[in-house]
């Protein structure tokens, strides 16, 4: 495999043809400032745990997503506090995402400093889900 090659097959597995750039000074800010969840979470998917690479804080469209994996199209959220009183906002955020094809899934900042195994059990359902469907379309 050539050069070029490689660089075609890394701009295709994490190409975001959704991303905005004009989020990524915030998106860097927030991976320096992340919460314990984020931490927590972070912690056990990094390094294709799934055999997925995971990003953190990823600008997509007019929003960041905590954890995005361009692979299979798959946003995870940590909602704590901040996102107690935003119900209609996150809703309209994850609408939006789910129109450009992206998978998105939503974790409680309880759940994860205190249910990790449950949260990682779901992720790793959520992800195997994604393989079967993709295996369909495949011999469709």
């Amino acid at each position: 495999m050539g050069q070029e090659d490689v660089k075609t097959t890394i701009m295709t597995r994490n190409y975001l043809p959704h991303y905005n750039p004009k989020l990524k000074n915030l998106a860097r800010e927030l991976r320096h400032n992340s919460t314990f969840a984020e931490v927590l979470l972070w912690l056990n998917i990094k390094g294709k745990s799934y055999g997925y690479e995971f990003h953190r804080q990823v600008p997509v469209d007019e929003f960041i997503v905590d954890f995005y994996c361009h692979e299979i199209k798959l946003a995870i959220e940590i909602d704590g506090n901040t996102h107690d009183y935003n119900y209609d906002k996150d809703e309209k955020r994850q609408s939006q995402m789910e129109r450009l094809g992206i998978r998105f899934i939503r974790f409680s900042d309880y759940d994860v400093k205190h249910n990790i195994n449950d949260v990682l059990r779901t992720l790793e359902f959520v992800i195997y889900e994604i393989e079967e469907k993709k295996k369909v379309c495949d011999e469709e």
